[in-house]
């Protein structure tokens, strides 16, 4: 028998992120990105969360040396953003840089946000099932588009390097 709560939930971690997913898809005016290749920059993003979780369990060994402003700064800087983007950007260079289908600067920003939301979208239902619907909400509205607009400025700078390769440093 099918629960209709966590199907509520289901629906309340993934909607933002369709959403999101829709909107950029549709802002590529001039060639639309292989719908194969998206789902896999959706699938390596939400396959990240692996690494994602060791390191950042390797640098929480760390994190009893901080205290106050320090440790929070630590989490957030170095737990959570450092290691999240970083693993969005291998994994962008990994599967994308270098793709055929990357033949505009648009290009970087649409992988760079699906990856991004491949991420989120596997970040959100573990939040959600873990604190409810009320949490879905807010990250809804927070996390979610948090992490499409971080990949639309890495894409961007992705867009930038490959088609200006005099301005790459």
């Amino acid at each position: 028998m099918v629960n209709l709560g966590n199907i509520r939930l289901v629906f309340i971690a993934f909607a933002p992120v369709l959403i999101i997913a829709f909107y950029v898809y549709f802002r590529d005016k001039y060639e639309k990105e292989p719908v194969g290749i998206l789902f896999k920059s959706l699938l390596i993003g939400a396959l990240i969360t692996i690494p994602v979780v060791l390191l950042e369990e390797f640098f929480k060994l760390f994190e009893d040396y901080f205290s106050g402003l320090f440790k929070i700064s630590y989490t957030a800087f170095i737990l959570a953003a450092l290691v999240e983007e970083l693993c969005k950007y291998l994994a962008f260079y990994l599967l994308i840089w270098r793709n055929r289908n990357f033949n505009e600067k648009f290009d970087g920003i649409i992988y760079a946000v699906f990856i991004s939301l491949g991420f989120a979208s596997v970040e959100n239902v573990l939040y959600v099932f873990e604190y409810g619907y009320s949490v879905g909400l807010l990250r809804a509205f927070t996390a979610v588009p948090a992490h499409a607009l971080f990949g639309i400025v890495m894409g961007y700078h992705f867009g930038l390097a490959k088609f200006f390769p005099d301005e790459r440093n």
